[in-house]
């Protein structure tokens, strides 16, 4: 992807933070992919996501769900958690949400569905660097700054 950075988040707060700046800068019908390491931070960024949104509801990993949809904010946020789907060839309507055409879409473990994603996109890697400390890696092909983030 033509577009990178790279952010150093020493805290979760931080981490949200870069989540509500996403929020802000990025179009409807965008669809993020969330890579990293377990317990890296992905679902703390969805919530920092939500809460730019102005989404009051709690924001849990929809590991057992799949999917949650959140409607109650300036946005509408669609999150997925991809992982349970891995060597599951299943059509279960994902693809409706996928790049929702006048919200936010983040998927967590988006290797696992491939074949569902859009070629715009944004893609944010999140590994543990130490107990607080995490490397953020934000690419994408749209048209945005992500400057703006930093």
């Amino acid at each position: 992807m033509e577009n990178k950075i790279t952010i150093n988040s020493l805290s979760s707060e931080h981490t949200m933070n870069i989540g509500k700046m996403i929020s802000q800068i990025v179009p409807n019908g965008t669809t993020i992919l969330l890579c990293g390491d377990l317990g890296a931070g992905k679902t703390t960024l969805v919530r920092g996501i939500a809460q730019g949104l102005n989404i009051k509801e709690v924001v849990q990993s929809p590991t057992f769900n799949i999917m949650k949809i959140y409607f109650k904010g300036d946005r509408p946020l669609i999150h997925i958690d991809a992982y349970r789907l891995a060597d599951n060839d299943a059509d279960i309507g994902l693809d409706e949400y996928i790049g929702y055409e006048t919200g936010i879409t983040v998927i967590e473990w988006p290797q696992f569905i491939e074949k569902l994603l859009p070629e715009e996109l944004i893609k944010i890697s999140i590994f543990n660097v130490n107990e607080n400390e995490r490397n953020i890696i934000i690419e994408t092909n749209l048209g945005i700054n992500l400057e703006e983030i930093k």
